[in-house]
């Protein structure tokens, strides 16, 4: 049997980042636990100090079938390139040609850079066409 995962991606602002991949991901923030109308109240009730309200988060897909992604906030800044990264893929090139799939890449690349990501470049290779972005806190992933 397959083991269930998570990506969990360490920030400085939970709360902020995993608005950003709710909306890059077409996600949603994950509901509180049943009888709770919201995370404040779930954490409140739970004798959460207010200044570790936002050292969590987690965005979800909303039909049930994707990746669950956590955000942890952690004390030191981004140093280095990610050694893993996420790719969106959007182009479906090999279905719909080169030229509709580069459409789409660089459309959703807009999408994305209106939320506060970064572009910081293209590239071209082998017939594949993909945007290396950075997230609000300069976590690397592409756009394909």
């Amino acid at each position: 049997m397959a083991i269930s995962i998570q990506i969990v991606i360490d920030c400085a602002d939970p709360a902020g980042l995993s608005a950003f991949w709710a909306e890059a991901l077409h996600y949603k923030i994950q509901d509180p636990p049943t009888g709770y109308a919201n995370w404040q109240d779930w954490l409140r009730d739970h004798g959460i100090p207010q200044e570790q309200w936002n050292d969590a988060s987690a965005v979800v897909d909303p039909d049930g079938q994707g990746t669950r992604f956590f955000f942890q906030r952690v004390p030191e800044p981004k140093t280095a390139k990610n050694r893993m990264h996420v790719d969106l893929n959007i182009s479906n090139a090999r279905e719909v040609g080169a030229d509709v799939g580069r459409r789409r890449v660089d459309i959703e690349v807009d999408r994305l850079m209106s939320l506060g990501a970064t572009r910081v470049g293209a590239n071209e290779q082998h017939g594949e066409y993909w945007v290396v972005m950075q997230d609000p806190e300069g976590n690397e992933f592409c756009v394909q």
